[in-house]
């Protein structure tokens, strides 16, 4: 009967965490973004340099003609063909002007978006404690907070002590109902001893974050619909597991903030296919 109650626990654990193939889907979407984030700038790069032997063209053209001008005394206005080699590389060169500058702003709007949410999130969650960081990665915002401020060692209940920092998180979700959050578990390599229900660290790590998500969603208001479940076990180190002090920084909670620019990617994708 025990044997039965254990892997009924166990069988409820894995179907409450997020499954490999959709964690896999988001890396894999996380990795398109970024590729396509630099393609752009690859192409943006190309314009600009094909702007720039526009104009050295433009300024040859223009020079020729002058040259033109002052040889023939009777010659008052530019042979029409000048004239049309002249407009079609304005033409040119405005063209160019208006795909980089759309280029441009929607780089810049993906900038100014993480910017918004890194400078928000400092704001609300404060900067000066030193086991909270906020960082960005490939334009992905971060949040991770050590352990010790979440929960005891071995254990996935949340401290009272975690409530209020998970609060201050939570008001910067609740003010931003377009974001989805991934909140990532990490353990550090010790071996965790299994107590029938949990078996190893995989399990460890995505049984804090889901414990992590029952705050924030039961207690805290957040949207179940904006949260992502997800274990990484001890295989993302942020150092080298070999002194209680490093192991203390890899065993951490990482919230990874997807604020949606469905905007931004469209304008991308759409400049993208004009120069195919």
């Amino acid at each position: 009967m025990k044997k039965i109650v254990i892997a009924l626990s166990f069988f409820m654990l894995l179907t409450s965490c997020v499954s490999k193939k959709q964690y896999a889907a988001l890396e894999a979407k996380n990795k398109e973004t970024q590729d396509l984030l630099n393609t752009c700038t690859m192409k943006l790069n190309s314009c600009l340099e094909e702007k720039a032997g526009l104009k050295a063209s433009l300024d040859a053209a223009k020079e020729n003609n002058q040259f033109l001008i002052s040889q023939s005394k009777d010659m008052t206005v530019l042979t029409t063909k000048g004239a049309q080699n002249i407009e079609k590389a304005l033409e040119s060169i405005k063209e160019k002007d208006l795909k980089i500058s759309r280029m441009q702003d929607a780089l810049t709007k993906k900038d100014s978006v993480t910017l918004a949410v890194v400078t928000s999130l400092k704001s609300a969650v404060g900067i000066s404690d030193p086991d909270i960081e906020i960082n960005v990665e490939k334009g992905v915002v971060f949040i991770s907070i050590a352990d010790k401020l979440l929960f005891k060692s071995g254990s996935y209940d949340v401290t009272d002590k975690a409530k209020g920092v998970l609060a201050k998180v939570a008001k910067v979700v609740n003010d931003k109902p377009d974001f989805e959050c991934m909140v990532e578990g990490h353990t550090d390599n010790v071996p965790y001893i299994g107590n029938g229900v949990l078996l190893d660290n995989w399990d460890l790590s995505v049984k804090r974050s889901t414990s992590i998500i029952r705050v924030l969603t039961g207690q805290l208001g957040v949207k179940p619909e904006q949260l992502i479940a997800a274990g990484r076990s001890s295989y993302i180190p942020l150092v080298a597991n070999d002194t209680a002090e490093n192991k203390a920084r890899n065993r951490r909670t990482r919230i990874v903030v997807l604020p949606k620019i469905d905007q931004f990617y469209d304008m991308i994708e759409k400049e993208m296919k004009k120069q195919q």
